[in-house]
């Protein structure tokens, strides 16, 4: 069995911090632009008409933790998803294959890289979101081990979409057609206890509601649904993709073809 080749992971891990950099207009400027008009139209007009807040918390605060989760889900996937699809397409991937490179090593590179971005666009974001809110962290501690946590399992998630993927469309399907719309009805600027029966309990079988509760929980010490069940699913999620990650290189399917 090899060791770990850490200067392999590191060549892997700078270029593509470097590929986000050279394109900072779309990777780090435009979500912050996106997250600003969020906080403008809901924050200030919607919350200004919301004297109550929600769930104790002002308007404009509450929903901090659902926005800074909607950039993390989508940018993780798609800054992983397309950093591991670029060698396939461009053919680069079978020098990678061919390499004395591991899996360890390929993804602490690719993973790695995609979650730094999204903590780097995660502090920017929260700085944004001061400008706009007087927000405060209950447990500043929790709340970082949890957004790693959840850019980890979403950036393995999207090396697994840019793995399967035959095409750039198919690359934006889940992060557009199915993360977003989850996002948005998961919770991220309302409580789901305010929705009625059976509206609620359909609200429960949407996961990102968990993500975004447990990430709450950690600001506000108030959730909808139990933090420990917020976190076992997360944790649940992260070993699945590790799971199929291993099979995706064990068998070669989608690199090899």
């Amino acid at each position: 069995m090899s060791l770990f080749n850490g200067r392999s992971a590191w060549t892997i891990y700078k270029q593509e911090l470097l590929r986000a950099f050279r394109t900072a207009m779309q990777s780090i400027l435009a979500p912050v632009l996106t997250t600003s008009l969020y906080f403008v139209v809901f924050g200030a007009a919607i919350g200004g008409q919301m004297e109550g807040g929600m769930s104790g918390v002002n308007y404009g605060a509450f929903i901090v933790p659902g926005l800074l989760l909607l950039t993390l889900l989508g940018e993780s996937t798609s800054n992983a998803s397309f950093g591991i699809y670029m060698p396939r397409f461009t053919g680069a991937i079978y020098e990678l294959l061919s390499a004395p490179v591991g899996v360890a090593e390929t993804l602490a590179g690719f993973v790695g890289a995609a979650a730094t971005k999204s903590l780097i666009l995660a502090a920017i974001i929260l700085g944004t979101a001061t400008l706009f809110v007087d927000y405060t962290i209950a447990h500043p501690i929790y709340a970082l081990g949890y957004i790693i946590l959840v850019s980890a399992s979403f950036s393995l998630f999207g090396f697994i979409l840019g793995i399967w993927a035959d095409s750039f469309e198919k690359l934006s399907i889940v992060p557009m057609l199915i993360l977003m719309p989850l996002t948005f009805l998961g919770g991220t600027f309302y409580s789901i206890d305010m929705l009625p029966e059976p509206w609620r309990t359909v609200a429960l079988a949407n996961p990102v509601v968990y993500l975004v509760n447990g990430l709450r929980w950690t600001f506000y010490g108030t959730s909808d649904v139990s933090i420990w069940l917020s976190l076992g699913l997360t944790l649940a999620f992260l070993a699945l993709c590790v799971g199929v990650i291993a099979f995706i290189f064990r068998t070669g399917w989608r690199l090899r073809s």
